[in-house]
């Protein structure tokens, strides 16, 4: 792959996350590289900046923090199909990262120049909040457009929004101080199958999998399948349950309510958008996937998930047992 123009983006707050960013931009300029680093977090967007400031798309972006730093990162660049190379510098879990250990491997740059890695293409959602009557809703939710995303009406500022996420987008009660629990309305490809009454929902993908909806008892995807999960957070009936959609589903969600009932969408778990009653919010898989390099030899998932969620401890740190 071309290294003519890299973007390094590190976690905020990390002093190891800036050390590391200013050896791979040296290493990289020694090679003739252009780098740009910028910092990212939770208060830290570098991207409408970058945007504006440079004149094309970086051929790769190194990231160096934890999986809210690629989830950032992804949500920006994978519309632009720019590749994203991770290590956990500062991080936690760390399901979308390299181990740190591996910047400094003899020869790296050296292997993304000869193409000796892989990449990975993960499966995105994009969401957008339509505004307007029960009636009109009712009429878009014929209509297609060209893009796949059903023609809408336009937000009351006039503007239109899509939110992209990676892992997950979720609605939740917008004033938790008025109530701690939203009324859902669920259409999936035109049909309601459900009115979920709890602290929400969360639609994600099967690299999410291993988030939020696990956290809420859904269940855990292979991230080369392609699929939407379900899943209801803390629902006040048995009967609605985590359930996995094929990926091209439509999926709309209505808050039920007085106005007051106001719910807020979020991705990967930023900020998105006010829904109120009267409004639709639909989610469908995203046209485009973020691009992720992947360095091991052998990869696997179930390795990574034994790794990061202590599966079978006794299995893999143990010595066999002994079968009397």
């Amino acid at each position: 792959m071309r290294l003519d123009r890299v973007w390094v983006i590190y976690r905020a707050e990390s002093q190891a996350a800036q050390g590391e960013a200013i050896r791979c931009a040296s290493e990289l300029e020694a090679l003739g590289s252009t780098v740009v680093t910028a910092v990212s977090g939770f208060s830290e967007n570098p991207f409408p900046h970058l945007f504006a400031a440079e004149a094309g798309h970086p051929d790769l972006a190194i990231v160096l923090g934890g999986d809210g730093t690629v989830l950032g990162t992804a949500r920006h660049l994978a519309l632009h199909d720019v590749p994203i190379l991770s290590f956990n510098v500062g991080g936690h879990l760390g399901f979308l990262t390299h181990d740190h250990r591996l910047l400094k491997a003899e020869k790296l740059w050296q292997r993304l120049l000869d193409d000796h890695f892989a990449l990975e293409r993960r499966m995105m959602l994009q969401a957008r909040v339509e505004s307007g009557s029960a009636s009109a809703q009712k009429t878009v939710s014929t209509q297609q457009t060209a893009s796949g995303i059903s023609a809408a009406r336009r937000p009351r500022d006039g503007t239109e929004q899509i939110h992209w996420a990676l892992n997950d987008l979720y609605i939740r009660p917008h004033q938790e101080d008025l109530s701690p629990t939203c009324t859902l309305e669920l259409e999936i490809d035109g049909e309601v199958v459900d009115q979920v009454k709890g602290d929400g929902l969360i639609l994600s993908t099967p690299t999410g999998s291993t988030g939020y909806s696990m956290a809420a008892g859904g269940p855990i995807l292979h991230p080369a399948i392609d699929a939407i999960i379900i899943s209801p957070i803390c629902p006040m009936s048995l009967s609605s349950r985590p359930v996995v959609v094929p990926a091209g589903s439509r999926l709309s969600i209505r808050p039920l309510g007085e106005g007051s009932r106001r719910v807020k969408l979020w991705k990967d778990g930023a900020s998105g958008a006010i829904v109120e009653p009267g409004d639709c919010c639909v989610i469908q898989r995203a046209r485009h996937h973020a691009l992720m390099l992947v360095l091991e030899q052998s990869p696997s998932c179930y390795r990574t998930l034994a790794h990061k969620l202590h599966w079978a401890g006794s299995v893999l740190t143990s010595q066999p047992s002994i079968v009397s």
